[in-house]
């Protein structure tokens, strides 16, 4: 076979795989959706997707395998996003709240998967959880984009409290989306509002960190980062 056909027919194998293998993501997170992720099973989720199990295991050979990859999907589609609805927001507020609009925007369609996942989440010693050392790829890409809307914010932010805000704020972000997550509110309107008037109070205390008198209570702030981070501040 000439070279030229032997890279084409490579190409479409490629093609043909990876069609295979998103079908089978999508599978699995109906069958998230549905089930939950515990009674979910591989033999379910092939059938689903129309591939024999053995199909299955050979793309993924475990469920945390396919989260990972919905985790890793999702944060990759959603790098274009954050740059344009960060374009032009002024001051760290709205940057913040546009920030973690687009998490919550992208992430609507499966927040029923997300619930199913709820339980492994809050173990940060499972896989799957977001505090794990398995997911630290996609956490410190995350964190930098919170380091990024601090950069020329509109005002002072301390020295000492500088390098530990992109965590924090990160952290400000799962809480948000842990409440939507579960918000049974029509069309989650409760967590827009908390939301909204949360990032208000943060940027507030931000600002108001700077000040002198604020130095007892900055060291104190401090020390609580350095309990929840296992460090000594």
């Amino acid at each position: 076979m000439p070279e030229r056909a032997r890279k084409r027919a490579g190409l479409k194998a490629a093609s043909k795989g990876e069609e295979t293998r998103a079908r089978i993501l999508e599978a699995a997170l109906s069958s998230f959706r549905e089930r939950g992720f515990e009674a979910a099973t591989m033999r379910d989720i092939a059938e689903r997707a129309g591939v024999a199990t053995g199909a299955a295991y050979y793309y993924f050979p475990s469920k945390d395998a396919l989260v990972m990859d919905f985790y890793r999907r999702s944060c990759e589609a959603m790098q274009p996003m954050i740059a344009e609805a960060l374009n032009g927001a002024a001051g760290l507020e709205e940057r913040l709240r546009e920030l973690v609009r687009v998490k919550l925007a992208y992430f609507a369609p499966n927040r029923g998967v997300l619930r199913a996942l709820l339980r492994n989440g809050a173990d940060p010693k499972h896989p799957l959880s977001p505090f794990s050392r398995q997911t630290k790829e996609i956490r410190d890409i995350d964190i930098a984009w919170f380091r990024r809307i601090l950069a020329d914010c509109g005002f002072r932010i301390p020295r000492d409290l500088e390098q530990h805000l992109p965590g924090v704020l990160w952290l400000f972000q799962m809480g948000v989306i842990l409440f939507w997550v579960i918000d049974e509110s029509p069309g989650q309107e409760r967590s827009d509002r908390l939301l909204s008037r949360a990032a208000k109070g943060v940027c507030a205390l931000i600002r108001v960190s700077a000040l002198p008198l604020m130095r007892p209570v900055r060291r104190a702030a401090l020390e609580l980062i350095g309990i929840v981070q296992g460090a000594d501040l």
